[in-house]
């Protein structure tokens, strides 16, 4: 990592932050003015630059203008006195990471510098990484699950059927399936049954020959016929008419259909992938849906995951849409705190990943500042409880009790607290068992189990790349070297 550049005309100032990082086993280079700075970035730069505003033979402003010309991606921190906060707020906005008021608070300080070099971490890793946007993301075990079975099926020309609630994303899986599969070469072509009017879903399903019907002035190839030698894609196939069933199972048996008043049969080779968000066997029993396509349809299925039941991934996904909105709109990315991250991973997103993307839009159009706090949040979600977090079930009590703090509630939501009150409970209970046992080492005894558990757990969720697992602890990369080697997690 490289060093931190400290910019202060106060030699004090420069001394005491160099003395605090150092003993957060970071590097430091002090300047005493926005000249050496610039002479030094001709040749170096830095992990983060903390900069005054006013200094002699130069401003901190000018000098961050200088920097994110040739720097984009460098978060700087600005330093300034409270008579200059106006001018800095509104200046910054030029592309600061942050402002810190003078005088400040040496751990905050800190804790903020801190937060600057694990987004430049972040930013490293984003610039190596593939430019080409995955098809899905997904640590969860439930995704995983899911793309071990597009795997499977790589060589397949099966039938699938994709369940799960609307928006988690069971076109990409089906495009998936199709780009993995024999067909690849072939059209994937998706047309979604419930959004087409029962009078015309037949025509672009079978196409049509001319003069079938009043406005049928040429012949129509259906999406059969397109997608001949590919993928044809049936979303929300729970909703197709009833006598259309009929002739979709006709094409599904052998492959032959007509054309709305066509009298010559066609032949077509093509794999159906069908989508529901509905239960199908409901359908069947209700008589909504035929028996015999059900079971034609349901030769393999695959179901995905609701948001909620994947949380681990909201961070991710979370960081990706924010990219992904900018690079649309023109615009510089946001930036998100792990308060914020945290207030998102508790939400239920009952829109799913759909949901969590137009959200992310909405940040990026209209969030004030670059980086998005809790407060920056909709209302919708800020009002809405947090759910509580899973806890592995070795944690042990120590670890569901600092689980709880996680999951407190914004004030005024009373709703988790019986949840809370429980893991308090399992806390207090440990606490009481170690002190009536007359253990004089309870804290330290405590905070290294559930510290251990902490990391052990997330360097299990990122295979051992402590950068990512420091990430997701909200924790820096120095810190939890360290506690690797206090804890012995190294062995």
């Amino acid at each position: 990592m490289k060093p931190i550049w400290v910019v202060d005309d106060d030699q004090s100032i420069r001394f005491v932050l160099e003395k605090a990082l150092v003993r957060e086993q970071f590097s430091v280079r002090t300047f005493a003015n926005p000249r050496e700075v610039m002479k030094a970035l001709d040749s170096d730069a830095p992990q983060v630059l903390v900069s005054d505003i006013r200094m002699p033979g130069g401003s901190g402003i000018d000098l961050l203008a200088e920097v994110k010309s040739r720097h984009p991606g460098l978060p700087v921190i600005i330093m300034t006195a409270f008579s200059d906060l106006d001018s800095a707020v509104s200046a910054f906005q030029g592309g600061a990471f942050e402002y810190l008021p003078k005088p400040f608070d040496l751990t905050t300080a800190v804790e903020l510098i801190r937060r600057a070099v694990e987004e430049s971490l972040r930013e490293e890793v984003a610039e190596t990484a593939p430019t080409q946007a995955p098809e899905m993301l997904g640590q969860a075990p439930a995704m995983q699950d899911v793309f071990r079975a597009i795997g499977r099926l790589s060589q397949s020309n099966v039938t699938v059927m994709i369940t799960g609630e609307s928006g988690t994303g069971k076109e990409l899986v089906a495009r998936a399936l199709h780009k993995h599969s024999p067909r690849a070469q072939g059209p994937f072509i998706a047309i979604n049954t419930a959004a087409i009017p029962k009078d015309l879903l037949e025509s672009e399903l079978f196409g049509h020959e001319r003069g079938a019907f009043t406005g049928a002035q040429t012949t129509r190839r259906g999406r059969f016929e397109q997608a001949d030698g590919g993928t044809l894609f049936l979303d929300e196939i729970g909703d197709m008419p009833f006598d259309l069933q009929t002739r979709l199972l006709r094409v599904l048996s052998d492959g032959q259909f007509y054309r709305v008043g066509g009298h010559q049969p066609l032949k077509t080779n093509v794999r159906v992938i069908a989508a529901t968000h509905q239960n199908l066997e409901d359908r069947v029993r209700q008589g909504a849906f035929r028996e015999d396509l059900f079971h034609r349809l349901n030769v393999i299925r695959l179901r995905l995951p609701a948001l909620k039941e994947r949380r681990e991934d909201i961070p991710m996904l979370t960081r990706f849409f924010l990219g992904k909105s900018a690079r649309e709109l023109g615009v510089e990315a946001k930036r998100i705190t792990d308060a914020a991250l945290e207030r998102l991973a508790g939400f239920d997103f009952p829109g799913n990943v759909r949901q969590l993307e137009n959200l992310c839009h909405w940040l990026t159009v209209m969030a004030p500042a670059q980086v998005v706090e809790p407060k920056d949040l909709p209302p919708e979600l800020l009002n809405a409880p947090l759910a509580p977090l899973a806890v592995p079930a070795e944690a042990g009590p120590a670890v569901a009790a600092v689980a709880a703090a996680a999951a407190v509630p914004a004030a005024g939501e009373a709703a988790a607290a019986p949840a809370l009150a429980s893991w308090l409970a399992d806390l207090e209970r440990e606490a009481r068992r170690r002190l009536d046992a007359g253990d004089r080492e309870v804290w330290d005894a405590l905070t290294r189990q559930f510290e251990g558990c902490l990391i052990h757990t997330a360097l299990d969720l990122t295979r051992g790349r402590r950068i990512e697992a420091a990430q997701r602890l909200g924790i820096g990369r120095n810190t939890i070297t360290r506690k690797i080697q206090e804890l012995g997690l190294d062995d």
